[in-house]
This record gives structure tokens, sequence and C-alpha cells, in this order.
């Protein structure tokens, strides 16, 4: 049986021209200490000063250990610049308004925007919110009138007229005469009806 012959011996003497594009990959270029005097990598980011917060320079691990014990963001602030950043920051250091100062125009004709109509039409006053549609069967239509209100009336408007009218026609209320005790009962069955539908 033949012994393979070894190619390791070729290998060896083959000389390989190495390639430029992979020693400048290898080779990275080391960003000095920003310290005066320092020789050492800049490897560490730190905030230039207070003012200049995105401007960063870039400093050995001794250097930038020193600049962190060193800091003090309110260094030269008086106890009032103090107390009025830490109130500042609980909302980010954005700007806030009044609750319902900034949304009190948002239901005009313009969606919120108020300017001159360019091609000569009138400009629409606000208009007022709509009373709420609803759909009514007949019984509920005739407990509305009973009550003497709208079918959009709402719930609040409902029940105030139910207790106006119990009271009206209460026995009690017109001492003791029961002559308007029919009226009271069919104000009774109106509010019946209406409650039952789930509208008060």
């Amino acid at each position: 049986m033949a012994k393979a012959r070894s190619s390791s011996r070729f290998r060896e003497n083959i000389r390989i021209k190495p390639d430029a594009a992979a020693e400048a990959a290898t080779a990275v270029d080391v960003r000095p200490c920003a310290r005066p005097g320092c020789k050492d990598e800049g490897a560490y980011r730190v905030p230039k000063s207070r003012d200049e917060l995105s401007r960063h320079i870039w400093l050995c691990l001794a250097h930038a250990r020193a600049h962190n014990e060193s800091w003090d963001y309110f260094k030269g602030m008086s106890e009032r610049e103090i107390e009025s950043f830490r109130n500042d920051a609980v909302i980010g250091h954005r700007p806030t308004w009044p609750l319902g100062k900034r949304a009190a125009r948002m239901h005009n004709g313009f969606n919120g925007f108020d300017f001159d109509n360019a091609f000569g039409g009138e400009r629409k006053e606000p208009q007022s919110p709509r009373r709420p549609e609803r759909q009514v069967t007949r019984l509920q239509l005739t407990a509305f009138d009973t009550l003497n209100l709208e079918p959009s009336a709402t719930l609040n408007e409902i029940k105030a007229r139910y207790k106006e009218l119990v009271k009206r026609f209460h026995p009690d209320a017109n001492g003791g005469d029961r002559g308007a005790e029919e009226r009271l009962k069919q104000v009774i069955k109106a509010y019946g009806v209406l409650r039952a539908s789930g509208l008060t």
C-alpha cells in the first residue's frame, strides 16, 4: 500500500502577499485621552460641561473616574434655581399649559384653526354641542310626553322633571286633595317605562 505523500513542506515554503485591506481592518485607530500629557487610550465618553451635555470628551479610565467623582451638575446654581430644575424635571422639562386653556377653542367650525376664508366665505361661528339623538319606541315617546320632555332629554333632566312632578301632584302637597292623584300615577308609570328602558 502506497503511503500518501505529505504536502506540508510546500505549504510552509509558499509566500503569500499580505492583504492590505485586512491589515487596515485589524489596525485600530487609538483615540488618545483628552487630558494633556496622558498617553492612555481615551475609550470613555463623558459630557463636556453642564451647558454642553450633547458634546463629549474622551478620557482614559482613570481620568473618567476622576471626572465623574468631581462632576457637580448644580455647581454655581442657587437654591431657587435647583428647586426650579427639580420641579421641571417631573415633566421632563417640557412646556405645559393650565388645564382647559389650550383645548378651549378646539370645537369650532374649522377644527381648532381660526383663519379667514380666502375665497370670500363667511367665518363660521362655533357650534354648540348637539344633544344626543336616541331611537325611542312609541311607549317611550308617550312617557316623554307625559313628563313634558323631549326624547333627547338627558338623565339629569328626566330625574329632575320626575321629582318636580311628583312633588306637584302628590296629595300631601295639595292639602290631601286627591284630584291630581291620577296625574301622579301617570307620571310614576312614565318614569317606570323610561327606567325599564335604561334611559334613567
